[in-house]
């Protein structure tokens, strides 16, 4: 028998049309691979803090001398899926980057045993392409997206040369769709 795998819907939060990823994980991992699992399928750099939010406990990499008796973060590390599952735990809010407050939302969306052929985590599928590393939030990501979108805008080709070439919002990039959350930082 094969270890449980959850499905998850990670959407990110008050961007239209959606972004969005449904990926399959195992049900033993932690919070804290959560977040590096997020962070492939998104396609985000691993470059910012990170948190995810479970009513009002908060999980993530606690900082020495950055806690407050308001606000205590518990590690990421030493949580596992199975154990929100376990509470009743349906959907949970992950946070990016401070600075841009990328807010996602993942559902989990149920548990089945899993594929003992298939390798987990895997994608299986989503729509469009997360906005690149610093672009300046959501009000970033929109003025990028119009310069990008027209050729005659000033900030047209610093812009793509910025974010490395060619930029389809569209296009939530190939590598995803083999079924393997692939590691950028590999």
């Amino acid at each position: 028998m094969s270890e449980p795998v959850a499905r998850l819907l990670i959407e990110l939060e008050d961007i239209t049309p959606r972004i969005w990823r449904r990926v399959d994980v195992p049900t033993g991992i932690t919070l804290a691979t959560l977040h590096e699992v997020i962070q492939a399928v998104m396609r985000w750099e691993y470059a910012h803090l990170y948190e995810i939010r479970v009513g009002e406990r908060v999980y993530g990499e606690p900082l020495p001398g950055m806690e407050s008796p308001s606000r205590r973060v518990y590690k990421a590390q030493g949580v596992r899926l199975n154990k929100l599952i376990d509470r009743g735990v349906d959907r949970f809010l992950y946070a990016y980057d401070f600075g841009d407050d990328w807010r996602h939302r993942v559902t989990i969306e149920g548990v089945r045993d899993g594929d003992a052929d298939m390798d987990y985590p895997a994608f299986v599928e989503g729509a469009r392409r997360a906005p690149p590393e610093d672009v300046g939030g959501l009000p970033g990501f929109e003025g990028f997206l119009e310069a990008i979108g027209d050729r005659r805008h000033p900030q047209h080709a610093e812009l793509l040369e910025w974010a490395g070439g060619a930029f389809d919002p569209e296009d939530i990039e190939s590598s995803l769709n083999n079924g393997e959350v692939v590691d950028p930082r590999r």
